[in-house]
């Protein structure tokens, strides 16, 4: 399956939340806000921590308020963090 066609799947089911790859350790869940904010209105974002050392494990979620912010997040190819490609997936809830 593509990521349009997944992307498209996720949407029809009302759900518009994202897994994103390859972050960087030091990005913080109020960083990735940031970022992203700019697609749209984000309901809420979530870095994933080592529970043992605290350390980013270079993953996380945002869940975007509207179909819109997700649909722009999503068709923009290229999402660059601190110098890293990140890379985006639908999520499932």
């Amino acid at each position: 399956m593509s990521s349009t066609t997944a992307a498209a799947s996720t949407i029809a089911r009302g759900v518009q939340k994202l897994f994103v790859g390859n972050l960087p350790w030091t990005v913080s869940t109020k960083e990735l806000k940031t970022y992203f904010s700019k697609y749209g209105h984000v309901h809420s974002t979530n870095v994933i921590y080592d529970k043992s050392t605290g350390i980013s494990r270079g993953y996380g979620f945002i869940v975007f308020s509207t179909r819109e912010g997700f649909t722009n997040a999503t068709n923009n190819r290229l999402h660059v963090l601190e110098g890293r490609v990140l890379d985006l997936q639908p999520a499932s809830s």
